[in-house]
Order: structure tokens, then sequence, then C-alpha cells
């Protein structure tokens, strides 16, 4: 039985690396980005701060210059992927939550005040001061450019990709498509209806990946 081929709708230079996690394990797939990451201006505010809360490696890949002024904070990031990012840029990463930003907090007790770099937006969370890094623009897509996920895999790696996924495909058949989550807080963006819906073990790309190419086994 041949594989049900994927769709992939995170921006580069993510959804590169995922399309060759998908070839790895034998699954066709194409990339379909919903949105273009930009650098925004900033500066590190006022105000005495134990670590930094890192909820995406794209702080680090958009933070320019500025990152030099938090590089005497150590890190609590969410996910092992960014984990890895920020110690490939030198950081000392402190703590890694593997469920979401919630379950980093958490698991940071002994660095209470967090200055979170994080993308224009974001859900605001209590005791955390943010400042945004990057932004995430919503892409034009031509017509039909989301009509392979109809009997197939799409990808879906944040709440906000999965909102605007749910918009942008309404008039396909929901119930012919299967959908691979990041995380729970991402399936319930995506609604209900679609034919399977299933959720990585832990937030990063490579357990997304190993669940989508699942989901394309099955039958």
């Amino acid at each position: 039985m041949i594989p049900r081929a994927a769709l992939v709708l995170r921006p580069e230079p993510g959804a590169a690396a995922t399309l060759a996690r998908l070839a790895a394990a034998g699954i066709r797939a194409t990339a379909v980005p919903l949105f273009r990451i930009a650098p925004v201006a900033w500066s590190r505010p006022a105000g005495t701060f134990d670590a930094l809360l890192l909820t995406s490696a794209n702080a680090l890949r958009h933070g320019g210059d500025a990152l030099d002024a938090v590089r005497d904070l150590p890190v609590v990031a969410v996910g092992a992927a960014t984990a890895r990012a920020a110690g490939d840029a030198g950081f000392a990463v402190v703590a890694t939550g593997m469920s979401d930003a919630a379950g980093a907090i958490a698991a940071a007790a002994a660095w209470p005040r967090l200055l979170h770099l994080a993308g224009r937006e974001r859900v605001a969370m209590r005791g955390v001061t943010a400042v945004t890094v990057y932004a995430a623009d919503p892409l034009a897509l031509p017509d039909g450019a989301l009509a392979a996920a109809v009997d197939g895999v799409v990808l879906l790696h944040s709440p906000r990709a999965a909102a605007r996924f749910a918009a942008l495909s309404q008039g396909l058949p929901r119930d012919r498509i299967r959908i691979a989550a990041l995380s729970d807080a991402v399936a319930r963006a995506a609604g209900t209806g679609w034919a399977r819906i299933a959720v990585a073990p832990h937030p990063d790309d490579a357990a997304l990946a190993a669940v989508a190419a699942s989901l394309a086994i099955d039958p």
C-alpha cells in the first residue's frame, strides 16, 4: 500500500527539515508555508531577570545582535529542538519543558523571573515578561494550494497555523484529511471533523514527523 502524502505548513527553514524527516520515513511531502517569519527590532527591557524563556528557535534565528544583551541569562526552553538551538547559540540551558510553555515554567521554579523572547502573536503568561523578537506574517496562497491535504496528512506546528488552516480549508472534505498536531493546544485550534487527529508525544519536529508518518501508513 502506498502511504498517504503529507502537507507541511510551517515556514522555512523549518519546513525543509520536516520534509527531510518525512522523506527518510518514506513519506512523500509538499511544503506550503502559511507564514513568513521576519525579525522585529527589540532590546532588553528594564528589570531583573533570572532566565530566558524560549518557546521557539525562531527567537534565536531572528534575535539578531540584541541577543548579546541577554547572553548572561540561562535558558528555559520548550522542547528538545529549542534547547539544542539555544545550546548551539552559546546559551546555557537550565531547564527544558517537554509539553508546553506552562510545563517549562513549572520546571524552572528556581528561575522565577523569566524574560520570554517571543513572537508577536502569543499567549500572555502570568508572571512572565515578554518582548517581541520576531513576527509570523501570513502568506497569500494560490488557489488550490491546500488541495493536497485531501486524502493526506497535514502537519500542524502551532495553534495559529492550525486555526488558519482550518479557516483556509473551508470547502475541503474534513473527513478525508488526517491531522498530525504538535501539541494538544494545536489539536484544539484545528477544531473537529477531521478523519483522524493525532498529537505528538513531545513538542518537537521529530516526534511530529513520526506521528505524521504513522498516520500516512495506517489504512
